[in-house]
C-alpha cells in the first residue's frame, strides 16, 4: 500500500455521527472517552503520595495504550483510502518531567511502555495505517532563548522514542513515519531550526518534518530548509499568508515540496475557514480570501478551522493534490471530518477527473 493516497484525523476520535438525543449523551461521552487519550498535570501528580502517585500515572499509561491501539483499529478498519493517523501527544504524560521520571524508570513501567507501544506500531503496520505525531508550539528549533531550545530538544526526542519505540526508529521515515514541527521564532528563524537540528537525537532526525505558517514561514521560507528536512505543505496556512492564493499540483513549489522527502510519499494538511464564513461562498467554488476580508472577516477568523470540511471546491483541490501526498485533515470534527472529505473523493473519482477552476 506505499503508493496508496491516503487522508486521516488529528488525535482525537469523535462520534463519526452528529451526538444523539439526551438520553444517549451518557453513553457517547463514555464511547469516546474510551476512544482518546487522556492526561494528567504534573501539579496533580505532585499533590498524590509516591504510591497513589504511581498508581495514577500507571492507570493513565494503561488507558492510553489501549486507547492508541483502538484508534489504530479503527483507522485500519476504514477504506484503504482513509487509513492515516495523527496520533496524540500525550502517550505517556510527563514522560520529560522529573516528578514522572522515576516512575517511568521502574522495571514494570518500562516493560508495560515497551510492550504497549511495540503492539501498536505493529498493528499500524498490518493495518497499512500511516503515523504522525505534530507536537504543540513549545517544540521549537529557533530561538534566541536556551531553554526554549533545550525544551523543543526535549519535546522532540520524546515524540522520536515513542516512534523508536513502536518500531519506526529504522531510517529516514519508515512507512511514512514523520513528527511535524513549525520552525520557530522569526530570529533567528531558519538558520536557527539549521544551527540546532544537529542536537537532536538521529533517530529524531530521520523524522522530523517542517511545516509552512501563516506568519512569519510561508512556503519559500520553509523551503530554505528542504535540504535537511522534508516540507509539510499547508494548503490552507498559505491561502492565508499569501492573502488568497491557491497552488495547483502543477505549481514549481510542489516538485521542490515533493523532492524534499526524498522518495518517501509527501504528507499535506488540509483545512478551511470555519462555517461563519460559508454562507457568503459559494461551496462550489474555492473562497475568496479578499473578499472576505472586504466582508469583515478578520485574517485570524478566516485562518481559524472549521468543524467539517464543508466547501466543495477546496474538496476538489485536495483531490487533485492527492496524486502526489497525503493529508491530514485538520477540521475539529475529526474523523467526522475526514470520512466526510474522503466520501467526497471516493465519489467524485468514480465520476472522472477533477479538473481545477
Amino acid at each position: 500500500m506505499r503508493d496508496q493516497p491516503r487522508l486521516g484525523f488529528c488525535c482525537k476520535f469523535v462520534l463519526d455521527e452528529p451526538p444523539g438525543t439526551h438520553a444517549t449523551l451518557k453513553a457517547e461521552r463514555e464511547a469516546t472517552l474510551h476512544m482518546n487519550l487522556t492526561s494528567v498535570t504534573m501539579a496533580h501528580l505532585a499533590k498524590l503520595d509516591p504510591v497513589a502517585r504511581r498508581a495514577k500515572l500507571t492507570g493513565i499509561v494503561v488507558h492510553n495504550l489501549d486507547a492508541l491501539a483502538r484508534q489504530i483499529a479503527w483507522v485500519g478498519a476504514r477504506p484503504p483510502i482513509e487509513r492515516l493517523l495523527r496520533m496524540a501527544s500525550n502517550v505517556l504524560p510527563g514522560y520529560t518531567h522529573a516528578i514522572a521520571g522515576e516512575i517511568y524508570a521502574a522495571p514494570e513501567m518500562e516493560a508495560l511502555v515497551a510492550r504497549g507501544l511495540a503492539e501498536a506500531g505493529a498493528l499500524a503496520r498490518r493495518l497499512g495505517v500511516r503515523l504522525s505525531f505534530h507536537p504543540g508550539p513549545f517544540c521549537l528549533l529557533a530561538s534566541r532563548n536556551p531553554a526554549a531550545i533545550a525544551n523543543g530538544l526535549s519535546e522532540l526526542d520524546y515524540h522520536a522514542e515513542i516512534f523508536d519505540r513502536m518500531g519506526y526508529g529504522g531510517g529516514w521515515h519508515p512507512h511514512g513515519a514523520h513528527i511535524n514541527i513549525h520552525v520557530g521564532a522569526g530570529d533567528p528563524g531558519v538558520a536557527g531550526f539549521r544551527e540546532t537540528l544537529p542536537r537532536a537525537s538521529q533517530v529524531a532526525r530521520d523524522l522530523i518534518t517542517v511545516e509552512n505558517d501563516e506568519n512569519v514561514f510561508g512556503v519559500e521560507a520553509v523551503l530554505q530548509l528542504a535540504d535537511i528536512v522534508p516540507v509539510v505543505l499547508d494548503l490552507h496556512h498559505h491561502w492565508v499568508q499569501s492573502g488568497g492564493a491557491y497552488l495547483e499540483p502543477d505549481d514549481p513549489h510542489i516538485a521542490r515540496v515533493r523532492d524534499s522527502w526524498r522518495g518517501v510519499r509527501p504528507v499535506a494538511h488540509i483545512s478551511v475557514s470555519r462555517e461563519a464564513v460559508s454562507a457568503e461562498c459559494d461551496l462550489d467554488a474555492l473562497p475568496d480570501f479578499p473578499a472576505l476580508r472586504a466582508a469583515g472577516h478578520a485574517v485570524r477568523d478566516l485562518a481559524a478551522h472549521s468543524d467539517m470540511m464543508w466547501n466543495r471546491a477546496v474538496n476538489d483541490l485536495v483531490a487533485r493534490h492527492m496524486v502526489w501526498a497525503d493529508f491530514e485533515i485538520e477540521a475539529k470534527a475529526k474523523n467526522y471530518a475526514s470520512t466526510q472529505i474522503a466520501r467526497h473523493i471516493s465519489d467524485a473519482a468514480r465520476a472522472g477527473p477533477i479538473a481545477a477552476e
